[in-house]
């Protein structure tokens, strides 16, 4: 596909106030950062559109404890924009009239982050007693309200990635198609402040990682893909790779209240993650990101090896 077909995705950023406490999120040292005014928001949703965006994903934090969301999201779908969709930690959604409101502004579609299949793991890692249940609740209000649109994320870190077989037969049972399992990023905020502690070996989560993947394939779950990964330890499973999708589709800018990334998905293979001479002659080189640029300075290259 050329860079002309490609869809132009933009990810907007409210601001980094959240709800949840995870352990190892990206933006843990931003939480004190201003959040994004209603006027830059919705003048950022008018530049998206007229930009061409075809997808405007909308996160924080957690965006949906705004009480501009809604109207955001609505100014987004009546100024025309194809797919209006929001990362969340669905805990907003176990309010029945707050998930009414926010599903009747006219969203396309959520992405629930699930970083357990209990609440002892999942409220462990996001530092917020009670989240997992009204996580479970939320997807039930929505379901009771019709809307089916939901897709699932998980970040696999030292304290869940044993737990990622079972989380599968969460997602199963509640049917959701479409999952990334993530790597975890140690190259910013609590993964990279709490390194040893939260992030694992490749080459123990990959195996588990592997194992999710095809427990979903065997339940005719077509979507689930593994993100932030090097492909010398996913050969079995290379169409289920995020990022090679994500090039093929995408076009990715993001808009963050501290940045903007024109580039998201060639800038991450350049700066955020780096190959090395263990890769040199790798079959999968070229399809390959490799793996994360703390995670070398902390774990050294030892478990990548070329694919012949």
């Amino acid at each position: 596909m050329t860079a002309q077909k490609k869809m132009l995705k933009i990810v907007l950023f409210t601001g980094y106030a959240c709800n949840n406490n995870c352990a190892f999120c990206i933006d843990a040292d931003k939480r004190a950062l201003p959040e994004k005014s209603t006027a830059v928001l919705l003048k950022e949703v008018l530049r998206a559109r007229n930009k061409g965006a075809r997808v405007l994903e909308i996160i924080g934090g957690e965006a949906t404890v705004r009480p501009d969301f809604n109207r955001v999201v609505a100014a987004a779908k009546k100024l025309g924009i194809p797919q209006v969709t929001c990362a969340t930690n669905g805990r907003v959604f176990a309010d029945l009239e707050a998930a009414r409101k926010i599903v009747a502004s006219g969203i396309d579609a959520l992405i629930f982050s699930v970083h357990g299949p209990d609440a002892r793991i999942h409220d462990a890692l996001t530092r917020a007693p009670g989240s997992f249940a009204q996580l479970k609740k939320g997807l039930k209000n929505l379901r009771a309200l019709g809307f089916t649109r939901v897709s699932g994320n998980t970040t696999v870190v030292k304290q869940n990635m044993a737990a990622l077989p079972r989380l599968a037969g969460f997602y199963i049972k509640h049917g959701i198609n479409n999952v990334e399992y993530i790597f975890v990023d140690p190259n910013y905020g609590g993964a990279k402040n709490d390194f040893k502690t939260l992030v694992p070996r490749i080459s123990a989560a990959a195996p588990y990682m592997r194992r999710a993947l095809a427990l979903g394939r065997r339940a005719g779950m077509d979507q689930w893909k593994a993100r932030y990964v090097p492909l010398c330890h996913f050969k079995d499973c290379l169409g289920q790779i995020s990022e090679t999708n994500e090039r093929e589709l995408f076009l990715t800018e993001h808009w963050a209240p501290d940045f903007t990334n024109r580039d998201a998905i060639g800038s991450r293979a350049v700066v955020g993650r780096r190959k090395t001479q263990r890769c040199v002659g790798c079959g999968l080189a070229g399809q390959c990101e490799g793996i994360w640029v703390e995670y070398l300075k902390n774990y050294g290259d030892a478990e990548l090896k070329a694919v012949k």
